[in-house]
């Protein structure tokens, strides 16, 4: 796995990343990430709206929430809801005595006492060899690989980045990052010739 070196945060402060949303070269919607910390606690909330039309029709539609708290780089608690093309599905977790616990609409899961989402606003998480992933609830083998430093468009600037690609069950990635460790970008493959793409607003 990759080893990346981050400070911990020490001030209250919060951090946003706000992201345009595209399929291919169209954009579909925004997804905002705000992570509030102080000391080595953070409150993270992220809110997805996609809207896929074709001709004066919706063909697909996504909408996500998820609330997390952490301790240091260990999540405590999240509560995420997501409704694809109409239907429903909420996911919730919290530590335990006995671990981090995991409730789906019908199951529950115990996982080990420190895991990690996947929290692309800190790179610790490419350290991980599994991740959590909120919207299901699963509990995913990940392979990381760095694949090198190169130019990356941001807001209209060329910026030097490393760019991770990120695998695991039904995902395939790329994740970029500044020299400081900033997120910068994502693209996901969702079908044969189909990439979603995030991309700073």
């Amino acid at each position: 796995m990759v080893v990346i070196a981050v400070c911990s945060t020490t001030q209250l402060h919060a951090d946003e990343y706000n992201f345009d949303v595209y399929l291919n070269d169209k954009k579909v919607g925004t997804h905002q990430f705000e992570v509030s910390s102080a000391a080595d606690a953070r409150m993270v909330q992220s809110t997805a709206n996609f809207n896929v039309k074709i001709l004066f029709f919706s063909a697909y539609s996504y909408q996500h929430t998820n609330t997390e708290q952490w301790d240091d780089n260990c999540l405590r608690t999240f509560d995420a809801k997501t409704n694809l093309n109409g239907r429903p599905v909420e996911v919730s977790g919290a530590t335990g005595k006995s671990g981090f616990v995991v409730e789906k609409s019908d199951s529950t899961e115990l996982l080990p006492d420190c895991v990690m989402s996947f929290a692309y606003w800190n790179p610790v998480f490419l350290q991980q060899e599994r991740l959590l992933n909120p919207q299901t609830g699963d509990f995913l083998n990940v392979d990381v690989e760095l694949m090198g430093v190169e130019m990356f468009e941001v807001r209209g600037e060329m910026v030097q980045a490393q760019r991770y690609k990120v695998t695991a069950k039904d995902i395939d990635l790329m994740v970029w990052y500044s020299d400081e460790n900033k997120w910068l970008g994502l693209e996901s493959v969702a079908k044969p010739g189909k990439v979603i793409r995030y991309e700073l607003s």
